[in-house]
């Protein structure tokens, strides 16, 4: 058995150092998905300057490769719960972590599959012939990425739930770094070398996900509990499989529902015009960059709300949750802050046209709300996958998102593009209310029985649990 670290006595009601410890843990998360986002930009803006036809075709094998990558790091976030409870104890520890990694193959050959069936796909949907002809070996290359990634996916979601937030992020900004100097290299060359144009990139997004995948799996060896352990997958059991999937299906499917319906307001904004296209296109990514700061803090609170599972401490639990959502209002209200303040060099740097630029000053303030919404709805989602309990999510974003989707044609038809982010902001602030009350719900669940009477005293009634 390894020594367990120390935590806040489950009595102790939890504050300031609960947020600064959470801080401590998200914000290496966040460098590291504002890492892999810029290097997504290197990518499109190298492509941009090779041909068209190239970046038509990359973006093809990108309208499936980012939802089968979202949808197998949501699946792996399922892990991270199941990793935190055994955060003391190696021998309960190393068959999570195996479990982990032949989940992570699993799904990886499913994202694999669908990456490299983009062909197959772009012809049933009317593709153009001359952007599938520029395909090439792309979509296997890229499908061979999405494994590769599942795989260094099993090491990081390990390393989040032992709280090990700087190794994710030595392996995250190793990897998009590697991207960003193979992809200025072997997209249009340098020097004498002409470079492998569209194949170019497929590479450089391969070669950069076996470098995080080998840091990652190589960081899995730094934490103490795990230093000296085996760690190879070893035979597949069947019944652990299940076990982790039934959390990290879940919150797969919500990522699945989630892009399909922003898609569907996607194609809603674009109904309305062209200036309206753009400027949602641009306000979804702006909403998004504010997002993942909150997805960070998620992640970062499944191990500061581990030693108060072990021991059913609800009031610990609720103040890991409560630090969580103060740490996320800051980081929102922050990054919303530094947007109204740097707004015009912002929005310059996405659109040169007026039109759209001044679309978007209207509609900033919408926009923050949105993002802050989504926050609040993801750490207490997040909350619950701390619980295994990640059901309840599902059916909360079924609900309020399939609202939105049957909504958004009529509403965007009838108010424009205002009326379309007044409707996404409902749907958020209806699915944060919604998570918050199955976190309590689901929490108050946990509470442990009340004291039993001393012995000397039998006739005394217990009642049966009554809750906390």
């Amino acid at each position: 058995m390894g020594t367990p670290r120390e935590a806040a006595p489950p009595s102790e009601a939890p504050g300031r150092g609960m947020v600064g410890r959470t801080v401590t843990t998200a914000l290496p998360l966040y460098l590291t998905m504002l890492a892999s986002t810029v290097g997504g930009l290197v990518d499109t803006a190298v492509l941009g300057r090779h041909a068209t036809a190239s970046l038509a075709a990359f973006a093809l094998t990108m309208a499936v490769y980012v939802p089968a990558t979202a949808t197998v790091a949501g699946t792996m976030r399922g892990v991270m719960p199941f990793v935190a409870a055994h955060d003391d104890d190696p021998d309960a520890l190393v068959p999570v972590v195996r479990d982990t990694m032949w989940l992570g193959i699993v799904t990886g050959l499913l994202g694999a599959l669908a990456v490299g069936a983009v062909p197959l796909l772009g012809l049933v949907s009317g593709v153009p012939q001359q952007t599938l002809a520029e395909l090439g070996a792309l979509p296997l290359l890229m499908a061979a990425s999405v494994l590769v990634a599942a795989v260094g996916n099993s090491a990081t979601s390990t390393l989040v739930g032992l709280g090990h937030s700087k190794l994710v992020m030595r392996a995250g900004t190793t990897g998009t770094a590697a991207a960003v100097v193979l992809s200025l290299t072997l997209v249009n060359g340098i020097g004498s070398f002409d470079g492998f144009g569209l194949i170019g990139a497929g590479i450089a997004m391969l070669v950069s996900s076996l470098i995080s995948a080998s840091v990652a799996h190589w960081g899995l060896r730094r934490p103490a509990v795990l230093a000296g352990r085996s760690l190879s997958p070893g035979r597949p059991q069947a019944r652990a499989l299940i076990r982790l999937a039934g959390v990290g299906v879940p919150l797969a499917a919500t990522v699945l529902i989630k892009f399909a319906v922003l898609g569907v307001l996607a194609i809603a904004a674009a109904r309305v015009g062209t200036v309206s296209a753009a400027a949602h296109s641009i306000a979804v990514s702006l909403a998004g960059l504010m997002f993942t700061a909150a997805v960070a803090i998620g992640q970062a609170i499944i191990p500061l709300m581990a030693p108060f599972l072990k021991v059913k401490d609800v009031r610990g639990m609720r103040a890991a949750v409560r630090a969580g959502v103060t740490t996320a209002l800051g980081a929102v209200v922050l990054l919303g802050v530094a947007l109204a303040v740097l707004r015009i060099p912002v929005l310059s740097f996405f659109t040169h046209d007026p039109d759209v630029r001044h679309t978007l000053m209207a509609l900033l303030p919408l926009v923050l709300l949105v993002a802050l919404t989504d926050a609040l709805q993801a750490v207490f989602g997040f909350g619950l996958v701390a619980m295994r309990n990640t059901v309840p999510s599902l059916l909360a974003f079924a609900v309020c998102y399939g609202l939105l989707a049957l909504a958004a044609a009529p509403l965007s038809a009838q108010g424009g593009l205002r009326a379309l982010w007044f409707a996404l902001l409902a749907a958020n602030t209806l699915l944060a209310i919604a998570q918050a009350s199955f976190f309590h719900q689901r929490s108050s669940r946990l509470a442990g029985p009340p004291a039993r009477p001393e012995m000397d005293a039998p006739d005394v009634t217990v009642p049966r649990n009554v809750g906390p």
